[in-house]
This record gives C-alpha cells, structure tokens and sequence, in this order.
C-alpha cells in the first residue's frame, strides 16, 4: 500500500515555488525523496529556498525563469530533461494580483483599469498554460506525468475586491477540467491534471489583506475566520498532503478535478 504514495526520485517542477506556498510544499516534497526544481524570477530567494532543502536531506535546484516567455520556459524545460532524464509532476504555482485589477469598498467597476486586469489574467491563466503546453511534451513522451494547476477559493464564488484574479482562478480551474479531458482522451491515462483550491493561508500577495501590522486580523480576515467552520486560517504545510496524493499513483484513477483545502470555507452556507 505504500508503494501508492512513493515519489521518491520524482522529478517535480515548481513555478512560482519562490513563494510562501511553493516554497513549503517544494520542501516537503524533497524530504520525502523528490527531485525538485524551483522556478521563479527571484534567483537569490530561490537560492536561499535551495539551500534550506539540502540542509533538510532533500535535493532542489533553483531555476530562474519567466512563465509568460514561452521560450524562457522551453530552455527550462530542456535543461531540466537534459539534467534529470525526465519530467514527472509539473506544479503551476506562479501567479499574483495587482491593484488596477481589484475594486476596493471606495470604488467601483468605472475604477477598475483593464490593463492591470489584462496583466492579471495573463500571469495567473497564461502563467499556467504555457508552461503546462512546454512541460506536458516530455511526459506524453514517457507516458506518464502528471499536472497541478493551483486555483482558489475566489473560482468557486465570487468575492469582493479581487475581480481580476477571480476571474483567472476560474479559468484556471475550467482549463484544468479540460485538460483533464484532453490529455486523456488524445495521450491516454498516464497523464493527469488536477488543481488543488487552497483556502485563506497568510502569504505576502494577501497579508496586508487579510491582516493588520500588529498581527491581529482586518475586517475581511474576521469575515474569513467567520465563514471557516475550523475558525482559523490554513497553514502552508496543510497543503502537503493533497499535492502528495495528487501526484502519487494513489490517485491514478483521479483526473480534471479540483481538490478544495480551506478548512470548510466552501462548504459554509450561514
């Protein structure tokens, strides 16, 4: 039965894995015998990432990229193949928000710059499928592979404020049930694409957000706790687990789904 759950030697990629979220479960990941490559812009960061791994027993490199430059991600993706042989579990962890994209209580859709907007999209939709495009193609060649986009709690319902981001999570959890269909259908059952929802966790895109300098929460972080029947907000290493499972062959029958991590928040009703 534990064979189900081994990734030991996995070749896992991870953008966006220079953030608080990424950075965690890359970690994590290399502890329990993956082979993991962080890409991200921040290359001291990523460096800095690295080096907490080894010191953990795991193995990770850094890999500086882009995920909107379709040809910076094709020199990642060779390097990598060419280095590790192959490519098993892609995680789509890049993304962001801006404030043009968002309409704060003082105002309104007239304020909202399509620019920004655009920006956002574009980073946390595109930022998933183009490196979804570069890195399924070595494992259609293996057979084998398997995809994790990252949506959120804002694809399901709507929220305040985040209007741009919003809508990208919900493509990105729309091309993640397509994708699902899609690769199966054309490159049979040995690739799979899921995402994974996680609910509110403090990271440095939300903490100004959702908290107050002194660590006590804002109003919308109380609105958070209020709807979260485990009355708390997650922690990174919460996230583990279903990445884990995800990408193991304990979920080999598991294909274009989102798996929801908030501690009840999507179940609340009242």
């Amino acid at each position: 039965m534990n064979s189900l759950f081994n990734i030991k030697d996995y070749v896992v990629v991870i953008t966006g894995g220079t953030g608080i979220l990424g950075r965690c479960i890359g970690k994590y990941l290399a502890i329990n015998g993956a082979k993991v490559i962080i890409l991200g812009r921040k290359e001291e960061v990523g460096n800095a990432i690295v080096d907490d791994i080894k010191k953990a027993g795991g193995e990770a490199e850094f890999v500086k990229t882009d995920v909107m430059d379709k040809e910076v991600v094709q020199q990642n993706c060779d390097y990598i193949v060419n280095k590790y042989g192959r490519i098993d579990t892609l995680l789509n962890a890049a993304g962001g928000n801006m404030a043009g994209a968002t309409i704060t209580p003082d105002q309104n859709i007239f304020d909202l710059k399509p620019e920004e907007f655009q920006k956002v999209l574009n980073l946390n939709l595109t930022g998933t499928v183009i490196p979804t495009q570069i890195f399924l193609k070595p494992m259609v060649k293996q057979g084998k592979g398997s995809i994790i986009n990252f949506s959120s709690m804002a694809a399901f319902r709507p929220m305040t404020r985040v209007c741009g981001y919003a809508a990208a999570k919900a493509g990105i959890s729309n091309f993640t049930a397509f994708m699902g269909t899609e690769v199966a259908k054309k490159f049979g059952e040995g690739i799979r694409v899921n995402a994974i929802a996680p609910g509110f966790f403090i990271t440095e895109q939300n903490r100004a957000l959702l908290t107050n300098p002194d660590g006590s929460y804002t109003q919308r972080g109380n609105d958070v706790i209020r709807q979260t029947p485990f009355g708390r907000m997650g922690d990174p290493e919460e996230l583990c687990g279903t990445i884990h499972y995800l990408m193991s062959d304990a979920a080999k029958f598991v294909t274009g789904t989102v798996a929801v991590v908030d501690g009840g928040f999507n179940a609340f009703a009242m």
